[in-house]
């Protein structure tokens, strides 16, 4: 299972690669998938490996097994082929079994699948002929939204335990955490993340919340105590992500780590980590399994990293925080309708992982210009607090909204306690602005680019060009993407972008021809007000929305602070010290000036090993490396075909051990690519 088992601790127990060989690691196979689609694909997948077999997705979300000594094809499965669905990102699959019967199960846009590991061909008698629609079940209708899952799920004995991703703005669907039967599909309990009524934190929402509230789901995985049958679940924030005014209240459970039951899905206890939240603090990981030592005593604790550079631990059984947890008062908002919850949990020890707080002297002094122009900008935003509200203004977000602690989460020593955890140290911005109070009376449909001007540029830009990550580029879509999927996506929104399910068909018509450089027919231009009137999007309930998704960036591209720009920290977690903290990543281009290595912003996680090493790749600048586990030292490095922006594994096969990452680029702008790599000792 991804996360080297059902606990997430991201530990191997492996130790022919050690301290003392680690420096003649080679390729021992790469693997090329062969259906990288230009110029933006990713694999963010962490490969498992049963019985000598490896299993791992590609950029299209194909599904392959590879012998794990070669890396030679075994089977394929296209999920998406023929269906013209864009591929999402994928974080890897699940293995369950039972005698003969052996499974690997999968999402795929709104399907989870299961597959039959031996041949890689759907099992027709789960669900309806091998899939589920993870749609359905939901209580409402959500076909204007997105619903898909990026990260596996887990198994606990004959269920999956399954989360999902799903929209962030108003309208979006809910987040509930459900169980499937591994063999027929059936969901056999639900949790419900956003109350119904009758149900425990009912009283945290407005009244009948539940029947449009969306979010608070688990996107990022979860672990399981198979011992205690307790799986503990991380979600993210409800919707809007940015404006509360219309969920007011602390929002259980939301941002919340939850035990539950994996057997009936009960709750056992929880811990809100942010309350009513404003900022997309999402759990951002799988929480890991650890044993800890008190005043000579074994305790059993999971332990939660965050965006905002925590690191939450408690015992698994009871949620008795380890560490002390204050909370601590918080600025209020000054937009209409919002009301922030006064206080937030501020863990005593272990200290954070990423800077949480920025003055003027922390602006970047890369070059006196540099310097300058975010003076300047600094100047007008709004800063201090970990938890000051977005703005008109705007508001600096740091760590930003990826994080701090991201996806690719930590990884915890099963032989000493301490956790090792990578974070990005790079500020954003959370600016708000006041929303049209009517639109579009005329009667007549909006050109395209007035459409595209007032739902499209705040994310996309002006000059369409995106932000080269989360927002992808839409210059020159008519050579790229098909207007018909063109219209699926705007009608139903996919990852971090709303459906715009109710924009009138002419104007739908008019933006689509806008983004391929086309003309509109004189009868669609002067299509009669009645169809306006009929379709005309509901009007949003909020007043404010929110401007875009913004990195603070120099006029040259770099952050618009000083390094370090991305760390690795290693965590005691018996004492809540640090053993050590480094820079990881450079950009070769300021390293050649004779600047310091700077770190990088960066996605995907570390392991780590009984040889004393701790394997990373999440960097910008495409290495892999191995560090000395108990001091930090850098032991081993190569280049990678692009940047690894995933969490390696590692395995034994045949008495040989192998260390393998996806190395698929395409996020932070960096080229894409479709290999996977694999390191071992020369024979």
């Amino acid at each position: 299972m991804t996360g080297g088992g059902p606990g997430n601790s991201r530990f191997s127990s492996l130790d022919e690669i050690n301290r003392t060989n680690v420096a003649s690691l080679r390729v021992a196979w790469t693997y090329h998938t062969g259906d990288a689609p230009a110029p933006r694909s990713e694999m963010q997948a962490t490969p498992i490996v049963i019985d000598g077999v490896l299993y791992t997705s590609t950029p299209a979300l194909a599904i392959v097994a590879l012998r794990a000594d070669s890396g030679t094809l075994l089977w394929r499965f296209d999920a998406l082929a023929g269906s013209g669905a864009r591929p999402h990102a994928n974080r890897g699959v699940v293995y369950w079994s039972e005698g003969n019967d052996r499974r690997i199960l999968f999402t795929a846009g709104r399907r989870l699948y299961a597959l039959d590991a031996a041949t890689g061909r759907p099992i027709l008698t789960f669900g309806d002929s091998g899939w589920v629609d993870l749609a359905a079940a939901l209580g409402r209708n959500v076909e204007a939204t997105s619903v898909l899952a990026t990260s596996p799920g887990v198994i606990y004995r004959d269920l999956l335990i399954q989360g999902t991703r799903v929209g962030e703005a108003e309208g979006s669907a809910p987040g509930h955490v459900r169980a499937f039967d591994v063999r027929t599909g059936k969901v056999r309990w639900t949790f419900h993340t956003i109350p119904q009524p009758g149900e425990a934190g009912y009283e945290t929402w407005p009244d009948s919340a539940y029947a449009a509230a969306g979010g608070a789901n688990s996107w990022a995985g979860m672990n399981v105590d198979v011992r205690r049958g307790i799986v503990y679940v991380p979600t993210g924030s409800a919707t809007p992500d940015f404006y509360g005014g219309d969920r007011v209240g602390q929002t259980l459970y939301a941002n919340t780590l939850l035990a539950l039951d994996a057997a009936t899905g009960e709750r056992r206890w929880h811990f809100q980590t942010v309350h009513h939240d404003i900022w997309d603090r999402d759990l951002p990981a799988a929480p890991n399994l650890v044993t800890v030592s008190r005043d000579g005593r074994a305790i059993d604790a999971v332990a939660q990293i965050t965006k905002t550079g925590f690191v939450f631990l408690f015992d698994r059984e009871t949620g008795a925080p380890l560490f002390e947890i204050e909370e601590r008062p918080v600025p209020p908002s000054d937009l209409i309708g919002e009301r922030v919850w006064p206080t937030q949990p501020f863990p005593v020890r272990p200290a954070p992982f990423a800077r949480q707080a920025i003055t003027e002297a922390d602006l970047t002094d890369l070059s006196p210009e540099a310097n300058a122009a975010v003076r300047q900008r600094f100047r007008t935003l709004r800063h201090g607090n970990l938890f000051s509200p977005p703005s008109r203004e705007g508001t600096i977000v740091l760590p930003g909204f990826d994080g701090g602690g991201e996806w690719g989460g930590a990884a915890v020593d099963h032989e000493t306690g301490v956790l090792y955890v990578n974070a990005s140290d790079v500020p954003w911005i959370a600016a708000m602005r006041d929303r049209p109070v009517a639109a579009n009376t005329s009667g007549r449909p909006r050109p395209g680019s007035e459409v595209y001007a007032s739902l499209c540029s705040s994310c996309h830009r002006a000059d369409r060009r995106g932000d080269g990550d989360r927002v992808p580029s839409l210059v020159d879509m008519a050579s790229r993407v098909p207007a018909s999927k063109m219209r699926e996506v705007i009608a139903r929104g996919r990852g971090f972008m709303p459906a715009f399910a109710a924009l009138p068909d002419a104007e739908l018509r008019a933006v689509i021809a806008y983004l391929r450089n086309e003309r509109v027919s004189a009868g669609d231009e002067s299509s009669h007000a009645a169809e306006l009137a009929a379709s005309r999007t509901r009007p949003a309930r909020s007043p404010h929305e929110f401007v875009g998704y913004e990195r603070w960036k120099d006029p040259n591209g770099y952050p618009a602070v000083k390094p370090p720009w991305g760390t690795l920290s290693a965590i005691d977690l018996n004492t809540g010290a640090y053993r050590w903290r480094i820079t990881l990543g450079e950009h070769p281009e300021l390293t050649a000036k004779g600047l310091a290595p700077t770190g990088t912003e960066q996605y995907g996680g570390p392991i780590v090993t009984a040889g004393g090493l701790v394997f990373i790749a999440a960097t910008q600048d495409a290495m892999f490396r191995a560090f000395d586990k108990a001091t930090g030292r850098l032991l081993f490095q190569v280049p990678l075909p692009a940047a690894g922006f995933a969490t390696p594994s590692t395995y034994r096969v045949n008495g040989r051990q192998f260390v393998v990452i996806a190395a698929g680029g395409g996020k932070l702008g960096a080229p894409s690519s479709d290999a996977y790599a694999a390191f071992a000792l020369p024979r």
